[in-house]
């Protein structure tokens, strides 16, 4: 079986739910203050999510027949975490919220 990865092809679906932004989208919105506002920078620098979103683009760049197991790694890891994140959305205007800016450093704007 040339060219298809199982573990790609199991989370592809998953992956295209969570991940509504385009690699385009994201990319912007990684530059922006807003992203870098939110998240975990316990070592004083980059956020896990700021992180995860550089190696979103990455993925959304790449031919799905060029993916690896780690990325398959990482869209199980992006699915999970928008999902649970979903679940705690909270009440009121999301618009400019860091609930929502950090969704977006993972690739999913819930406005869109």
């Amino acid at each position: 079986m040339s060219g298809t990865n199982d573990a790609v092809d199991e989370i592809w679906d998953e992956w295209h739910e969570a991940v509504t932004m385009t690699a385009k989208e994201l990319e912007d919105f990684l530059e922006t203050d807003e992203s870098r506002s939110v998240g975990d920078s316990s070592s004083g620098g980059e956020s896990t999510g700021h992180r995860s979103g550089r190696r979103i683009v990455e993925i959304l760049q790449t031919k799905k027949t060029d993916l690896t197991d780690d990325d398959a790694t990482h869209m199980r890891k992006v699915v999970g975490y928008v999902h649970r994140h979903l679940a705690q959305r909270p009440s009121g205007d999301i618009e400019d919220s860091a609930w929502r800016y950090s969704l977006m450093n993972w690739g999913h704007d819930p406005l869109s």
